[in-house]
């Protein structure tokens, strides 16, 4: 699907809708993590909009694309938030997550989402957002 599209596609769905996913040719995987927001509605409502494809980072973006991630979802409900990352199977997310903590701006980034986040300042992505364990599939 032609990724413009799709992105359109994403901004039309709502929770009542769906999501629409992209298929790859080769085998792919996914990793759920989860982060907890400061429970404070301004600072949720900015990190909601600095998430948005008017404010977001390019920098970041181009960043989360050179280390092989494929897909990257954030979803959130008040406090909780909860990303899907979706890799390459051969995707070793201990080096992957290691290099992009060195990309220009990613610090800078870490840094100032640290304020909207439970988390401690200084801390990577990697030692923020803990993985998830699959407890049900449904094939």
């Amino acid at each position: 699907m032609n990724f413009c599209i799709f992105e359109f596609l994403n901004h039309m769905n709502t929770k009542k809708t769906g999501y629409p996913v992209i298929k790859f040719d080769f085998p792919t995987r996914r990793f759920c993590q989860t982060l907890d927001l400061k429970d404070d509605p301004a600072l949720i409502a900015e990190y909601v909009e600095r998430h948005s494809e008017a404010r977001h980072w390019p920098e970041i973006v181009e960043g989360i694309r050179s280390v092989g991630i494929l897909e990257m979802e954030l979803y959130q409900i008040g406090t909780r938030l909860f990303m899907i990352v979706e890799t390459a199977a051969d995707f070793d997310r201990d080096t992957a997550f290691a290099r992009l903590a060195t990309l220009p701006r990613q610090a800078e980034w870490e840094d100032y989402m640290s304020v909207f986040q439970m988390s401690r300042p200084g801390a990577s992505s990697a030692e923020k957002w803990q993985l998830m364990d699959r407890i049900f599939k449904l094939y």
